[in-house]
C-alpha cells in the first residue's frame, strides 16, 4: 500500500508565523543614517560682510574658479582686474575709499578724500587721493581713479587712523593730519581749500589746537599755518 503525503499545511503556517513576527518586531525601529552635507562654496563664504573681494580674500587654490562660479550666477559683479563687488551688496558713500583700500592696501587716504571723509569741505573730489611712501612701486588700477601722493617717514606714519567701512579696513589721516597736509600740498590743492579745512575743523566739536600742531610738526609745517591758526582762533 503506497503512503501519501501529508499535505504542508503545519509548514505553511510555521513559516508564516516566523514572517508575522519579524515583522512585528521591526515596527516602530528608526535608523539614523547619517548624511553629509556639501560644504559651502569658499566664494560663498567669502561674501558674508564683504562688500568688495579680490581672489586672495578667497581660500583655497580655486579661488579665480570660486568668483567667476559667483559672477556667473549672479552673484558677484567684476568691477575691475582683480576686483569684485556682491550685487546685492548695500554701497556706502565711501565705497570709492574701500574700493582704493582693496587695491591699494598700503595706501592711505589723504587730503581731499580724507576732508570729505571727515566733513571738512565742500569739495567733492572725483579721485581717491591716497598717500604711499616714496620709495614704494605707483599703483596702476583702472578703477577707482586715484590721485597718487608720496609721503615719507613720519609724514607717512602719523595721524593713520583704521575705519571698518563696508567691513574692509581702511587707513584715513586723522581731521588733524589731513589740515596739515592740506597747508603742506596747498599749491597742489589751492589754499582757499585748505583754509576752509582749518576753519571748519575750529568750528568743529572736540577739536584740539595743541594736536592740531603736533600734526602741523608732523608735516614740517608749524610755521606756514601758525599765522593762519592765530587769525581764526
Amino acid at each position: 500500500m503506497r503512503r501519501v503525503a501529508a499535505p504542508p499545511c503545519r509548514w505553511l503556517l510555521s513559516r508564516l508565523n516566523g514572517l508575522v513576527k519579524r515583522a512585528l518586531q521591526n515596527v516602530g525601529t528608526y535608523v539614523d543614517v547619517p548624511t553629509k552635507r556639501p560644504k559651502a562654496d569658499g566664494g560663498a563664504r567669502a561674501l558674508a560682510g564683504r562688500s568688495v573681494l579680490r581672489p586672495r580674500d578667497v581660500a583655497g587654490d580655486t579661488s579665480r574658479t570660486a568668483l567667476a562660479r559667483l559672477v556667473d550666477k549672479g552673484q558677484l559683479e567684476r568691477v575691475g582686474r582683480g576686483l569684485y563687488v556682491p550685487t546685492k551688496a548695500k554701497a556706502t558713500v565711501h565705497h570709492t575709499l574701500v574700493e582704493a583700500a582693496k587695491r591699494v592696501p598700503h595706501g592711505v587716504v589723504c587730503l581731499l578724500s580724507a576732508l570729505r571723509f571727515h566733513g571738512l569741505t565742500t569739495q567733492s573730489p572725483h579721485e581717491v587721493w591716497l598717500a604711499i611712501d616714496v620709495k614704494a612701486r605707483k599703483p596702476t588700477v583702472d578703477w577707482p581713479p586715484l590721485r597718487i601722493v608720496r609721503f615719507s617717514g613720519t609724514a607717512l606714519r602719523f595721524g593713520v587712523v583704521e575705519h571698518q567701512l563696508e567691513g574692509v579696513a581702511v587707513n584715513i589721516t586723522s581731521k588733524e593730519k589731513t589740515v596739515a597736509d592740506c597747508f603742506k600740498y596747498r599749491n597742489k590743492i589751492g589754499v582757499d581749500v585748505a583754509l576752509e579745512a582749518l576753519r571748519d575743523y575750529l568750528r568743529a566739536k572736540g577739536r584740539s589746537v595743541d594736536a592740531l600742531m603736533e600734526a602741523a610738526a608732523a608735516s614740517r609745517v608749524t610755521n606756514v599755518m601758525r599765522p593762519y591758526l592765530e587769525a581764526l582762533a
